[in-house]
C-alpha cells in the first residue's frame, strides 16, 4: 500500500460496527447511531450486510486457535450488521473510548455509560467493534469497503469535509460537504 500524504490537521479514519445484538433490537441500534452523530464523529460511509462466515474467519484470523474465536465468527454471522466508516480527529481512540472496554462487566463498572457498558450483553455480544491502530483501519475498511479508496478520499472528500460546511443526509445516513451553492452531493 502507498503511503498516503495528510495534512496534520488532517480527519482520521476508523471502522465501527454495530454488531448482530444491536443491529437485532431497532431502538439500540437507533441509540447507537445517535451516540456517533452526538459526539461528533462523521459518517463517511454506511452499509447493512449479512457476513458470511468464511469472511468472519479471514477478519478475525489473528484470533484464531483462542477459546472465543470460533464463537466470535459464529456470532458475527448470525444476523445482520452495520458498517460504518468514520472521521474525526484521534477517531479511532475516540471511538474505541465511546464504545467501553470490551469485556462488558468491566464496562459497566468503569465505563457504564459507554456502548458496551449500556448495551453490551456478554463479552462476544457486546454491541460494537472499532479498529485499534491506523494500520488495522485500513485494512478494516476496505475488508468491508472494498470499493473505497482511501487515497480518494483524503484527496478529495476529506479537505471539504474538515474545512466545513457539512451536512447529514437522514436519507443516506452519511455526511457531506455543503458547498456554498447548497447541500453537496447526497
Amino acid at each position: 500500500m502507498t503511503s498516503i500524504l495528510r495534512s496534520p490537521q488532517a480527519l482520521q479514519l476508523t471502522l465501527a460496527l454495530i454488531k448482530p445484538d444491536a443491529v437485532a433490537h431497532p431502538l439500540i441500534l437507533e441509540a447507537v447511531h445517535q451516540q456517533i452523530l452526538s459526539n461528533k464523529f462523521l459518517i463517511v460511509r454506511m452499509r447493512e450486510l449479512l457476513w458470511r462466515k468464511e469472511e468472519c474467519q479471514k477478519f478475525y484470523q489473528e484470533h484464531e486457535g483462542r477459546f472465543f474465536y470460533q464463537r466470535l465468527v459464529e456470532f458475527m454471522a448470525s444476523g445482520p450488521i452495520r458498517a460504518y466508516i468514520l472521521a474525526r480527529k484521534d477517531a479511532i481512540q475516540l471511538w474505541r473510548t465511546l464504545m467501553g472496554p470490551t469485556r462488558v462487566f468491566r464496562a459497566r463498572h468503569v465505563a457504564p455509560d459507554s456502548i458496551r457498558g449500556s448495551f453490551g450483553l456478554t463479552d462476544t455480544r457486546n454491541t460494537t467493534h472499532g479498529s485499534d491502530s491506523v494500520v488495522s483501519a485500513s485494512r478494516e475498511i476496505a475488508a468491508f469497503f472494498p470499493d473505497f479508496s482511501e487515497q480518494r478520499w483524503y484527496e478529495e472528500e476529506e479537505p471539504q469535509l474538515r474545512c466545513g460546511p457539512v451536512r447529514y443526509s437522514p436519507e443516506g445516513g452519511i455526511h457531506c460537504a455543503a458547498g456554498p451553492g447548497g447541500p453537496g452531493p447526497a
